[in-house]
This record gives C-alpha cells, structure tokens and sequence, in this order.
C-alpha cells in the first residue's frame, strides 16, 4: 500500500493527509527554536539512553532476583517484538510512504535537522512504536514500586515528537506507531504478570533468588 496525498486514496484518507502534512508544518517550520532544536535532536539519539537503559537493568536485578533477570529479557523481547511489527513487517511489506525529508513537497521549505534521512517507509515510525512499548511494559510492571514511573510516557512521547520537529516523520507515523507500540507493551506486559508474576516491594535476599 502507497500512502500519498494524491486523488487515488478516498476523500476521508486524503483529508486525514491534508491535516497531517498541515500539521508537520506547524511542528517542523513554525512551533520551533533554538532551545528545541538541540534538545529534540540530542534527545532521539540512542547512545544518550544507555545510562537509562542500565539503570533499570540494575534496579531489576538488584531488587527482584530471578525475577528480575526474567523482567530483563521481556523488556528488550518487547522492543524485538515491536521493531519486528513495525520495521519489518509494516514498513517491509505492507505500507510505504515517502518520509517527509524525501518528498519534493518540502524541499522547498521544511527543515531538515537531523544527520541523515533513512530510505526506508516513515510509517509507521519504529521510534515512537519502540519507546511506546517500553513505556508501557515498564509503566504497568514497575508502577506499584515507586509513584514516578508515569514518567516514561513524557519521554517516549518527547522521542517521538522530535521525529516529527527533525523532519524525519509526520504526525500520522508517530500516532499510529505510538498506539502500534502501546499495544504491544501491553501485551507482553500482561505475558511477563501471567508467566513471572508482580514483581516484590521488598528486595530479595539474593541467598534465597
């Protein structure tokens, strides 16, 4: 399937384009400044996460056990899981669209922030799909031990709001890879409570893990 803003979709998709292109361009070209290009650029790479990334990895396994090394291996199966939906089998060989820093139509007039602009499909966007549903897996494992897990729903929406600012994706990808990938933390969420079980308040003794 070709997503374009052309004729040959119906009148209610071809609407729901118009408004997502009007809507990068308020994003892209006119709710922007030098404060948020840098930040929304240096907050969408990777390597800036990795301490984030062996935080929790430590706080699982210091804290839970067994269980936690279990929690350890669902958290990356779940962003396996959604990259594999998203990149590979949505991108890969049911939808493509031309991602904005490629389509003529902007040339002229979007900017393009970040280093490179991918070939591949930009919808959906695996970004937003990705922290999605690490979002939620973490949110709806964690959330009974500490009141502040609610804020990886910020980060994760941040991360795929700057997909949008850099020019790399339009609205429309983010949403849906965002449901796509809140769907999925859910799922496999709700897997890892039925298969391990909620994880301890009180730290395990590791003589007993």
């Amino acid at each position: 399937m070709l997503i374009d803003a052309g004729p040959s979709h119906p009148v209610f998709l071809h609407k729901i384009l118009q408004g997502d292109y009007w809507l990068f361009s308020r994003i892209n070209q006119d709710w922007t400044c030098p404060f948020l290009d840098n930040t929304l650029l240096f907050m969408r790479e990777a390597e800036l996460w990795i301490p984030l990334y062996l935080f929790l990895f430590l706080f699982a396994t210091l804290n839970f056990g067994k269980k936690g090394w279990l929690w350890s291996l669902y958290l990356p199966m779940t962003v396996i899981i959604s990259d594999l939906i998203s990149s590979n089998l949505i991108k890969g060989h049911l939808v493509f669209r031309l991602r904005p820093c490629h389509n003529p139509l902007w040339e002229d007039s979007m900017r393009f922030l970040a280093n490179y602009c991918p070939v591949s499909s930009s919808f959906t966007s695996s970004h937003a799909c990705n922290h999605f549903a690490m979002a939620f897996f973490i949110f709806r494992t964690l959330r009974h031990t500490s009141p502040w897990w609610w804020l990886v729903f910020p980060w994760a929406f941040l991360i795929s709001y700057a997909q949008v600012y850099v020019g790399v994706h339009y609205p429309l990808d983010v949403l849906c890879g965002g449901v796509l990938g809140s769907l999925i933390g859910v799922a496999t969420s709700r897997l890892f409570r039925l298969q391990v079980g909620t994880l301890p308040l009180q730290p395990i003794n590791p003589s007993h893990a």
